[in-house]
């Protein structure tokens, strides 16, 4: 049976984020992400979880500018300290909330002239994140994201993906793989989950081109989510879509186990 958690920074957004966690155990998750807790006190996110039984399942290291239309943190060169500043602060957060998973974002290069340098600082810092969280029992993943929302973007395919983690050979080190971004880029989603399951460490979905819930778009769900039930994948399939209409009216898809 899938496993599905609720993406609480996209979903039940009528509501502030501290009130979703109830609403997502109301409707049936089990286990659910926040892209970035850090607007809010870590211990106050953990009164949360424990009063609803949820798990959380990830979330990311800070990034910066990147939702703002910048470079973000994690490849930048020039901001090398300010992102081992972000994974001190992602491991304060992970000892008191304990993710299975933490999500370093990759980022923009807007000058291609140093992509290779923005490359070599991506890995490094990927690497030294790593070294942070491992020792906590946490795995590290990093997404790729298509090049028309955010142009610039370092890292749009799954092989560019494979061949980082064929580099760098860190067993705690996974693919984030966001069914979004992936169909938007063109590539083959169900092959490349069934190929490389055992390298996903997290997936995430919305339909495609309007990163809307399963039913707006042209994905086909019902085949999807077979494939990765059939395939080796044993772990959470989140839910980050923005959804068509309400957050509860959205949940179509939806079968909880309770």
């Amino acid at each position: 049976m899938l496993k599905f958690s609720a993406n609480l920074s996209l979903l039940f957004n009528e509501v502030p984020l501290l009130e979703r966690f109830k609403v997502a155990r109301q409707q049936g998750f089990q286990a659910v992400e926040v892209q970035f807790p850090y607007i809010l006190p870590a211990e106050s996110l953990r009164a949360c979880l424990d009063e609803q039984q949820l798990k959380l399942v990830l979330f990311n290291v800070d990034a910066d500018d990147l939702l703002d239309g910048g470079e973000g943190l994690a490849c930048v060169p020039e901001k090398q300290e300010h992102f081992r500043q972000a994974v001190t602060q992602a491991v304060a957060y992970a000892k008191v909330l304990k993710p299975e998973f933490i999500n370093v974002l990759p980022g923009r290069c807007f000058n291609e002239s140093r992509r290779q340098a923005y490359l070599k600082t991506f890995k490094d810092n990927l690497s030294f994140a790593v070294e942070a969280f491992a020792p906590l029992g946490i795995k590290t993943v990093f997404e790729a994201i298509n090049d028309q929302d955010m142009p610039g973007f370092m890292i749009n395919h799954g092989q560019q993906m494979l061949d980082i983690l064929d580099e760098l050979r860190l067993p705690s080190l996974f693919m984030q793989y966001d069914i979004y971004h992936m169909q938007k880029m063109g590539g083959d989603v169900t092959g490349f989950m069934s190929q490389y399951a055992d390298r996903i460490g997290h997936i995430q979905f919305a339909d495609c081109p309007g990163r809307g819930q399963p039913g707006t778009g042209d994905i086909d769900f019902k085949k999807v989510f077979s494939v990765i039930k059939q395939s080796s994948y044993s772990g959470w399939v989140g839910a980050e879509y923005k959804p068509v209409g309400s957050s509860s009216e959205s949940l179509g898809w939806f079968n909880p186990v309770l």
